[in-house]
């Protein structure tokens, strides 16, 4: 099965065990490594950096974030923004 097929659980499914770049609703960011997640897309991440801008980094070692409050995921990412030259 293709990755044009699989269904949006199943993806973060794929995911556990290597880095996620979380992106919260209201703009916290979170990157780590995905240890699980429920059906109500709950997460839990270890070696986990908080980006902010204005604050600076910092480093967490367990989080567990609410499904309801995550605006987007990119499996393997590492919050560092590429654009592509078009």
């Amino acid at each position: 099965m293709g990755l044009e097929n699989l269904l949006p659980l199943e993806l973060i499914d794929k995911c556990v065990g290597s880095n996620i770049w979380v992106i919260m609703n209201g703009g916290k960011e979170f990157v780590g490594k995905l240890i699980g997640f429920d059906d109500y897309v709950n997460m839990v991440l270890e070696d986990v950096t908080e980006i902010d801008a204005i604050e600076g980094n910092s480093k967490l070692p367990k989080i567990l974030l609410n499904g309801n409050n995550i605006c987007m995921m990119v499996p393997g990412g590492d919050g560092k923004l590429v654009m592509a030259d078009e």
